[in-house]
Formats: structure tokens, C-alpha cells, sequence
């Protein structure tokens, strides 16, 4: 059954036959497809890349005309560790397709920025993360982190901590940069449910069970004799003076 959607809603074209369509517009350079969850992605060669995005934007039927991301993976057990995620749309056809391109840290990708200016923008930002430099790019720095920056926070061998910390050093009215130094040792986490509880003992906890007879604990012992047993016997009523008088009369 068809869904029915709202009168504004764009239409989207379908993706019937974009795979046969670039099987032919890319030939060899197009080394595998995969259609899945209405998604189609497109592996291709690196070194070109370039072209094929061209021929993405440009070949009738097809049309992706505007680039919209550009993103890394890694995945360190492989050789080529990386991969570099182009995000296009069609807007002609309001649909879009995903091509990706596999790295090593080595070895570059062709930049893009001659089809695409703002990829010139998107590419710094996976270099900055992953890593990854692209041949041709005008302006390669850092864009998200620090010039001084030590490292790529996005790859997965990244420790968490970083490698250096910066601060504001009142004696020589400038930020420095410093190894880093943690204030306290991780702590060990048990990483029990809460309802399971600890293992160790909390302040207060001694509250909860009895101690030896004599300890200043509000819990009584377990075996502390019981309160009943050391209550004396009342002394017997003295008689009350009418009552004396009345009986010697």
C-alpha cells in the first residue's frame, strides 16, 4: 500500500535504475554498490574519485548536483583504516546517494574543491579529525581544534584523555600547553546496577548491622540479652496513711 503523504511534502523520485545508471556512467572506477534501507552507496576507486563525482553531478538521469557532507570512518583493523563519505543531493530529484573512497594514513585523496568550493571546508574538518589529507586542497589546517593540537581525536586509538591540556597561566598571561596531567587517578567503578549494590562499604552501613555487646552502636548485638529480662520487679505498694489509721481504729 502506498503511503499518502501531505499535499507540501516534496516529492522524491525514485531510485529505480540509479545503480544501472552509474554502472554505466562510472565503468571501472565504480568497485561496488549496495541498496539497502532505501540508501544506496557507492564504493569507488580513490584516485578517482574526482571524476566521479563529476559525473554524478553532470550525467542526465542522474543529477546529484550539490554536495552536502563529507565525513570520515575508521576502522583500525584494516589496511586502509579509512573512509571518506561523500553525502550528495539531487535537486532536481530530491533523492541522494552515498559514495565512499578507502585510505591509509599515508596516502592522500583528491580533493574536490574544484567541483564543490565548500569542500574545501568539509575536507579540513576529516583531516582535522581523522587524519586524512586531500591532494589539491588550497588551505589544509585545522578547523575544529587547536593549532597546537597533538594527535586526531577521532580515530579509535585516540585515548580519551588526549595527549596535552591547555590553561591559562596567571604568571606568564598566556594560555600554555602541558601534558596531561590528571588531579585524581581514574576511579574504580564497579559498574553494578544500583539496585545490586556496592560491594564495598558505605559510611553508615555499621548503622545497619549489630555490634559486639558494649560497642556504642544504636543496634543492639545479636546476642545482647534481651531488655525485658534485666527489668526489676516493682517494690511492693506502701500502704497509704488513711488506710493505717483506719485499721488501727
Amino acid at each position: 500500500m502506498a503511503v499518502q503523504l501531505a499535499t507540501h511534502v516534496p516529492k522524491m523520485a525514485s531510485d529505480a535504475g540509479v545503480i544501472d545508471a552509474a554502472k554505466k556512467a562510472l565503468g571501472k572506477a565504480l568497485i561496488g554498490t549496495n541498496d539497502a534501507v532505501g540508501e544506496i552507496t557507492l564504493t569507488v576507486a580513490r584516485d578517482s574519485v574526482a571524476d566521479v563525482l563529476r559525473k554524478l553531478r553532470d550525467t542526465p538521469g542522474l543529477e546529484y548536483q550539490q554536495l552536502m557532507e563529507i565525513a570520515g570512518v575508521d576502522y583500525p583493523d584494516r589496511p586502509e583504516r579509512f573512509e571518506v563519505v561523500y553525502h550528495l543531493l539531487s535537486l532536481t530529484k530530491n533523492r541522494r546517494i552515498r559514495v565512499k573512497v578507502a585510505t591509509d594514513e599515508a596516502t592522500p585523496v583528491p580533493t574536490v574543491t574544484g567541483l564543490w568550493p565548500v569542500a574545501g571546508w568539509l575536507e579540513r574538518e576529516v583531516y582535522d579529525m581523522y587524519g586524512v589529507t586531500f591532494a589539491g586542497n588550497p588551505d589544509l589546517r585545522r578547523i575544529l581544534t587547536d593549532y597546537g593540537f597533538e594527535g586526531f581525536p577521532q580515530r579509535k586509538d585516540f585515548p580519551l584523555t588526549g595527549h596535552v591540556e591547555l590553561r591559562y597561566s596567571e604568571a606568564e598571561k598566556r594560555v600554555v600547553y602541558e601534558p596531561v596531567q590528571l588531579p585524581q587517578d581514574f576511579r574504580t567503578f564497579d559498574f553494578l546496577m544500583p539496585w545490586e549494590g556496592p560491594e564495598y562499604r558505605l559510611p553508615g552501613d555499621e548503622k545497619a548491622t549489630g555490634e559486639e555487646p558494649g560497642a556504642p552502636s544504636p543496634a543492639p548485638a545479636a546476642d545482647a540479652p534481651s531488655l525485658k529480662a534485666e527489668k526489676k520487679e516493682p517494690a511492693a505498694k506502701k500502704a497509704s496513711p488513711k488506710k493505717a489509721r483506719a485499721k488501727k481504729s
